[in-house]
């Protein structure tokens, strides 16, 4: 089989990619492990910043986001028992929207198909040839049958695990990266919501997030051992540690609710400086990892596509590689900046078990400065909307 631009992952970075080059007239074939249901049932949050959603919305993909997405305008930071707002549409003039990133997968699966794409669900032993020649290759296998795809790039968009950055002879690789000792605990929970916006808490006992994922159900989180075993948590035990890290002292408690859904992930900090390598380009989380407190995961991803569809579509049309040749520069601008920002609020959020007192002072301190100082908070807005400027 030939196509134009050959895609490895299914995830939001290369379902998008592939539409957003069908747009602009490039051919594309997606080539993807799971099956279509596993990958519109594997819940993760998605908070979506306002660029994230233009970019959904120009490309015609955005009319359930915009239905029943939850439009946020600020996000409160809780600590010492008292909650202050961020206004996020105040302080910058963008909002952000949450809806669930398996959501926006079901949106750009249906916009694939009922524009006739190639997506093929089920393959494996996937490997890459030929990445060093202008005519790259993918063999893999699919119902139970040997296939070559041939193409004019390929582009890894397949996780962190995927075969991708792997296919990069590792002394022409740079990788950076930090793994946290701790991890979250999640939860969906049935229920009204706790709160009108994403509540980010600070305490002594670890971090929690309390967020939503629709009127009737609660996505929330705690920080935890990353080895910890969910037997561990019996729901009671849940409760009542996120009453005690998120309820305030003027009496706004968390709402308990029916929990149907535990995990537990680890958190790390990871990225590639090498995106791409002869006609292989990477993009998403096989390029790149952020720790969630950021909101940035999804966020990037999107970057990354955008950049890169943008490159291609220049290279198709005059054959002009310049915007191609830049593309890891471009795209680690914007990485770097995220990876910063959501470094930075997890270290102010989170407990840090080898801080001292001192320092664990200095986290309510620097709380304490960013919910009273406008430049401060100004600061926090444009990073989590995603608008500074690179």
């Amino acid at each position: 089989m030939r196509t134009q631009v050959g895609i490895i992952g299914a995830g939001p970075a290369g379902l998008l990619l592939s539409h957003l080059l069908h747009l602009r007239g490039i051919e594309s074939v997606v080539l993807e492990a799971r099956t279509r249901e596993q990958i519109e049932s594997t819940i993760r949050a998605g908070v979506l910043e306002q660029g994230t959603m233009d970019v959904l919305r120009e490309s015609g993909v955005g009319e359930r986001m915009r239905a029943e997405g939850a439009l946020h305008h600020g996000i409160e930071l809780a600590f010492d028992g008292k909650r202050r707002r961020i206004d996020l549409h105040g302080l910058t003039g963008q909002s952000i929207t949450v809806y669930a990133q398996h959501e926006v997968i079901k949106d750009l699966v249906a916009a694939r198909l009922a524009a006739d794409g190639t997506i093929l669900f089920g393959v494996h032993d996937v490997s890459l040839h030929g990445i060093e020649t202008p005519t790259p290759s993918i063999r893999y296998r699919h119902e139970g049958e040997a296939h070559t795809l041939e193409c004019d790039f390929v582009i890894g968009c397949d996780g962190s695990q995927g075969v991708s950055r792997a296919a990069i002879p590792v002394d022409a690789r740079r990788d950076y990266e930090r793994v946290y000792p701790f991890g979250w605990f999640g939860i969906l929970a049935e229920g009204r919501p706790t709160a009108d916006e994403l509540i980010y808490a600070r305490h002594d006992r670890g971090f929690a997030l309390i967020s939503t994922r629709s009127p009737n159900v609660q996505r929330m989180y705690f920080q935890c051992d990353p080895k910890d075993s969910l037997e561990a948590w019996p729901d009671d035990r849940i409760w009542s540690e996120l009453h005690a890290r998120v309820d305030s002292a003027d009496g706004q408690q968390v709402i308990d609710g029916k929990i149907f859904q535990k995990n537990i992930v680890g958190m790390r900090s990871f990225v590639s400086a090498t995106m791409q390598h002869g006609r292989l380009f990477l993009a998403g989380d096989a390029a790149h990892i952020v720790p969630p407190t950021g909101a940035k995961g999804l966020n990037l991803a999107v970057s990354d596509v955008r950049i890169l569809s943008h490159a291609l579509e220049i290279w198709y049309r005059s054959g002009n590689e310049a915007a191609l040749a830049a593309y890891s520069e471009t795209a680690l601008k914007r990485i770097w900046r995220a990876e910063h920002f959501s470094w930075w609020m997890t270290r102010m959020m989170h407990r840090l078990d080898d801080a001292s007192p001192f320092e664990q002072q200095l986290q309510v301190a620097e709380l304490e400065h960013v919910t009273t100082s406008r430049t401060a908070a100004k600061s926090l807005a444009e990073n989590y909307v995603g608008c500074v400027a690179i």
